[in-house]
């Protein structure tokens, strides 16, 4: 079947007034959506997955649910998030209809600065020294999360992670291809941690981290405080300082996650909503809002016309953000302005459909006014009553630093090495300042519909979530199609190179090579272009949905029935 003759299928689904039917499924779906009256978990680690189903079924919400499954992604896929990391969140709450977001994203310790730098005679942020451990916000923001909204103590949520890091577990095929980050090995704790006797685990091999079944256990024991006003947070503080850290107690201490006001544009009568600065989910919103200006749906799913008006969107719209976007804290971000519909249609104005821009500028807003990682995981979580949490957390690149506090059994994250040197910028390096963060979760609305979504991956995030919406609103994909279809990703600001999965046709590569797209070739289900989750809340008919990408070892896991 053509990508016409496809897209006219799926068109089908997408009639006025009857979203629902989007929720069926598609021509070329590898599997099934898991469809339930309960709650789903759907992470990028089946014991993940498995593990929030079962707080679940004792009882928890998917704030619950979603605190569990996170902790155990932190023991099972420590190269790609733990509590050395950051974590963002948007949650629905069903039964007023209102949509939180959090962000938990770790600031400098307050005496590093680009003066400090200079000082010492550094020019340059290594990518992996110390000069990168922001202050870890994941536990900040478990801990807000759970005082809020949660129903269940810390000691019951994390009890699934503290097991498998106590007792081990097998690892699957996917942990054992990303395991060993071989530019960490000399880090300090880091071949004591993830190397048992020097050797990498491999496929179906046990691993054990006592040492992250301790920290863990004080969590569990202490909330919040174990982690930044404690024992745990003197030995990070001791060994930071001799690693040449600037970090003190009272960085840590004085640390707190922050509630935010989400985000959000209309697509062709979806709201679709994300995080606000200093995230880049400001960069999806302006993407979709280019987009609406071309007829999408009529190109084709996947065909050249659909990918050029993406690719070229995407340029447009990370310019603009890299041009605006930092810690609103220390400089104002133009929202508003970024994400109004007429400056989409000036930029829409600025795509040449026969030939790719290999050069783009940021837009001109009037206003008062780096370093990438996709080393991230994201799951989403909804409970029986349609509570719905999409949240994700990283380490930045794998492993974050690479460095591990003796006994504490996870790596510090390497966040700061997106910040700018440059004095001036949005994103230049100052004390307690958070980066201009990659990682962002979704959400997106219509009628009864209701979907928490996202797909990790560094710069690709903002991206591939324009994607996605537009695999579900413009081709009528279900959550689970949409997440399936190939993607491309460009890690870049400028040039014309993008990365695709070689499942897009050759015919369709073709055509946009000859308008210019430099394009390299994938694996299909190619890490590069990210790994996500989506669950569905049909609220007119009680129903959940989910989705669970197959480029990770991840599954959605309903929750079982009550028949005690």
């Amino acid at each position: 079947m053509s990508n016409r003759s496809f897209a006219a299928v799926l068109m089908l689904a997408i009639s006025p007034g009857v979203v629902a039917q989007q929720f069926s499924s598609v021509p070329g779906q590898g599997r099934s959506m898991v469809v339930t009256n309960f709650g789903i978990v759907a992470a990028p680690q089946f014991l993940a997955s498995q593990a929030g189903a079962h707080i679940l079924e004792d009882g928890g919400n998917a704030i619950d649910a979603a605190i569990a499954a996170n902790a155990v992604m932190g023991v099972v896929q420590p190269y790609v998030n733990g509590i050395g990391g950051d974590l963002f969140m948007l949650y629905y709450e069903a039964k007023t209809g209102k949509l939180y977001g959090l962000n938990a994203s770790g600031w400098t310790p307050k005496a590093l600065t680009i003066d400090y730098l200079k000082a010492h005679q550094i020019d340059s942020i290594n990518p992996i020294g110390v000069e990168t451990i922001d202050i870890p916000g994941a536990v900040a923001g478990w801990d807000a999360m759970r005082t809020r909204f949660g129903t269940l103590p810390f000691s019951q949520i994390l009890a699934p992670a503290i097991y498998y890091a106590e007792n081990g577990f097998p690892l699957a095929e996917r942990n054992a291809r990303y395991w060993v980050a071989k530019s960490l090995l000399q880090q300090p704790g880091y071949r004591e941690t993830y190397l048992p006797n020097g050797v990498a685990p491999k496929v179906g091999d046990v691993f054990r981290n006592p040492a992250l079944a301790h920290s863990l256990r004080e969590i569990a024991a202490h909330g919040r405080d174990a982690f930044y006003n404690g024992p745990m947070t003197e030995t990070m503080v001791k060994f930071l300082q001799s690693q040449g850290g600037t970090h003190t107690l009272e960085d840590f201490k004085d640390f707190k996650p922050e509630w935010v006001e989400p985000v959000s544009t209309l697509y062709r009568g979806w709201t679709v909503y994300e995080l606000p600065p200093n995230g880049q989910g400001i960069a999806a919103l302006s993407m979709l809002n280019i987009m609406e200006r071309f007829p999408m749906g009529q190109y084709g799913h996947n065909s050249a016309d659909a990918l050029h008006i993406m690719i070229e969107a995407k340029k447009l719209a990370y310019a603009d953000m890299h041009r605006y976007v930092g810690d609103p804290r220390f400089t104002p971000v133009p929202v508003k302005e970024l994400l109004s519909k007429d400056l989409a249609a000036q930029r829409a104005k600025l795509v040449q459909l026969d030939k790719a821009a290999c050069q783009v500028v940021p837009s001109d807003v009037e206003t008062k006014l780096g370093a990438h990682g996709n080393s991230t995981i994201f799951l989403s979580t909804i409970d029986k009553d349609g509570n719905i949490v999409s949240l994700i957390q990283s380490n930045f690149a794998g492993y974050g630093t690479g460095m591990v506090a003796p006994g504490l059994g996870f790596s510090f994250h390497d966040r700061g090495a997106g910040f700018d040197l440059t004095p001036g910028l949005p994103n230049s390096l100052a004390g307690h300042k958070r980066p201009l963060h990659t990682i962002i979760p979704a959400f997106m609305e219509k009628e009864d519909m209701h979907i928490g979504f996202g797909i990790m991956g560094g710069w690709n995030q903002a991206q591939a979530h324009a994607q996605f919406v537009a695999n579900v609103v413009d081709y009528g994909m279900n959550v689970q199609a949409a997440l399936e279809q190939p993607r491309f990703t460009k890690g870049t600001f400028q040039g014309c190179d993008v990365q695709m999965e070689e499942t897009i046709p050759e015919l369709v590569r073709a055509e946009l090579t000859k308008r210019g797209h430099q394009i390299q070739l994938l694996e299909p289900f190619s890490f590069s272009v990210g790994q996500g989750e989506a669950v569905v809340r049909d609220s007119g008919r009680k129903v959940n949905f989910a989705g669970a990408d197959p480029r990770s070892d991840g599954e959605a896991i309903p929750q079982g029935p009550d028949t005690k």
